[in-house]
């Protein structure tokens, strides 16, 4: 069992780490963290003492004064080298750095000088350290206006604002999930690198980037359309959209009928991309599912009875209910990293259709349980 610490577990990566690691329970222990261990010495030293492996993320990222970046970021660093040397750790480290190193600015700096000051530590202590300079990192959860252009643009779209381009330059990019599964990977190999320069899995220009989301805001939130998903870049993307949309008071969605004497026809959905489409009947107080996707875009449409479907995200507690009825036949469509269910609160049988962007695969099925 290694014993992982994250100082910034609170942080867009960091959560998503955070919640990774809780795949592999067998292998990884995640250590407890507060952020308030960086005002507590004694908090701090114990956080060191309990670790074999670090990844310090907790970092300012943007300030009105460049100087209190470059102070906050490197007293975080000399703050967790001193806990270190106090108990005599020789953890392995992982430090988050950024391409920023190269710019000619005080966060850039920041990091830069702490992947030094690390890269001492490790060769004094016998400790392992790698730095990770990572390129822009986008996915679900970041804060706009703070951690991405990306998310700044989901969160505009999803509320009705227009983004405005500044500079339409090329950016390299990486999801995410890629980042967790780079720490993860150096978490195994346990070598450590001085410089380790993750390189960018997509390159494109911020009109492009914004071209899509606008094509997803127009296909999907305002006619329910799932767009044609060219890659794996445009799934991530569109997933990151998705999870800026106010969920809450979207879902759930009503389906137009159409009715005449014969009965009545409904459309569930219409598709620019593949998939599996399913169908279940559902007795009387039973719940299905109870699981989350990392991945996967997946829609549950209620035909026949009465349903209650409930969504919590992942690392939170707050629970969201939608009730549905096939007298009014409606859909929810379930984000990533909420995990979900539907349960029959009705007296007959319910009848839901599913449908979900991939073919089911037992030996990659990206479905992890955890009740709602």
């Amino acid at each position: 069992m290694i014993n992982v610490g994250i100082t910034g577990q609170e942080g867009f990566i960091g959560q998503h780490l955070y919640n990774t690691l809780g795949l592999f329970p067998d292998e990884f222990n995640r250590v407890e963290y507060n952020l308030d261990f960086f005002a507590d010495e004694e908090k701090l030293s114990r956080f060191a003492a309990g670790c074999d492996v670090i990844v310090h993320l907790a970092a300012l990222n943007r300030h009105n004064d460049p100087n209190a970046i470059y102070e906050t970021n490197i007293g975080l660093v000399n703050k967790l080298i001193n806990a270190l040397v106090k108990v005599g750790s020789k953890a392995h480290v992982l430090f988050s750095s950024s391409s920023q190193e190269e710019l000619d600015n005080l966060y850039g700096k920041s990091k830069r000088d702490g992947r030094g000051l690390f890269t001492d530590w490790a060769k004094k202590s016998g400790g392992t350290f790698t730095g990770l300079v990572l390129p822009n990192v986008f996915g679900p959860f970041g804060n706009p206006y703070y951690n991405s252009f990306i998310a700044t643009f989901c969160h505009q779209l999803s509320h009705n604002e227009q983004p405005k381009i500044n500079v339409d330059s090329d950016v390299n990019l990486i999801y995410v999930g890629d980042v967790v599964k780079t720490i993860i990977a150096e978490i195994r190999t346990a070598i450590g690198k001085d410089v380790y320069v993750v390189p960018h899995t997509d390159q494109r220009k911020v009109s492009e980037i914004l071209n899509l989301l606008e094509n997803y805001n127009e296909l999907y939130l305002n006619s329910g359309i799932i767009p044609d998903l060219k890659n794996g870049f445009e799934v991530n993307l569109f997933n990151t959209y998705r999870c800026y949309m106010d969920i809450k008071n979207l879902f759930p969605i009503k389906y137009k009928q159409h009715i005449d004497a014969r009965g009545a026809f409904v459309e569930i959905i219409r598709l620019n991309v593949g998939g599996q489409v399913s169908f279940s009947t559902t007795v009387p107080g039973i719940t299905r599912g109870n699981h989350y996707h990392t991945r996967k875009i997946e829609r549950f449409s209620v035909i026949k009875g009465k349903a209650l479907i409930q969504l919590r995200r992942i690392g939170t507690s707050d629970i969201l209910d939608f009730y549905l009825s096939g007298d009014e036949p409606a859909y929810v469509d379930m984000p990533v990293w909420y995990t979900h269910n539907i349960k029959n609160i009705g007296e007959g049988d319910l009848y839901t259709i599913f449908w979900i962007n991939e073919f089911y695969d037992p030996a990659d099925p990206d479905t992890y349980f955890e009740n709602v």
